[in-house]
């Protein structure tokens, strides 16, 4: 019996101290890691469907894997090719058009980042009022859905606009550099 309480006091112990590991100050969210607890601390929340980092890359426009189709099958991003543009060996001419479309891109996802956080916001708020019905949940899920669409197609676009203004070896190169081949 003795051998038993103290095997429970270890267990106990143990799981106390795993979950003060993994307690963060207040306002900042806790580690999915916690038994029967993955989404405690992500009530606070901005926007519920989003951590911080995501929020910040939605509202700086970028890519968050967004293209990967693209930008593993030979089409590169312009805000990578800038990045390796004196590898690359770019012409001012190619300088000039990655730099016209990365400015683009960012401001087209920017303005579609800030439009999806604004629709997920909006779905937050239907069930924070408790004003959820099965049709404003369907007409802002869709909604949001479509935004979504629509930044992850502008991130496309721009990889396929990038890829014209390459030469095929600077996108071999760029494959190499990037480590996909």
């Amino acid at each position: 019996m003795k051998r038993l309480i103290t095997l429970a006091t270890l267990l106990v112990s143990s799981l106390a101290s795993a979950q003060h590991l993994h307690q963060h100050p207040a306002g900042q969210e806790q580690n999915a890691r916690l038994p029967g607890a993955p989404y405690a601390g992500m009530q606070q929340r901005e926007v519920k469907a989003f951590s911080a980092q995501q929020m910040e890359d939605l509202r700086s426009g970028k890519g968050m894997s967004l293209a990967l189709p693209a930008e593993l099958n030979g089409y590169p991003g312009p805000s990578h090719v800038l990045a390796l543009a004196d590898q690359l060996r770019l012409s001012e001419t190619q300088v000039a058009k990655t730099w016209q479309l990365f400015s683009a891109m960012q401001r087209e996802t920017i303005e579609l980042g800030e439009r999806l956080i604004l629709a997920e916001a909006a779905l937050d708020r239907l069930f924070r009022e408790k004003g959820a019905s099965w049709e404003s949940v369907q007409a802002a899920t869709t909604d949001a859905a479509r935004i979504h669409g629509a930044l992850r197609a502008a991130h496309l676009r721009y990889h396929l606009s990038m890829a014209d203004v390459l030469e095929p070896a600077q996108i071999k190169e760029y494959e190499r550099l990037r480590g996909y081949r």
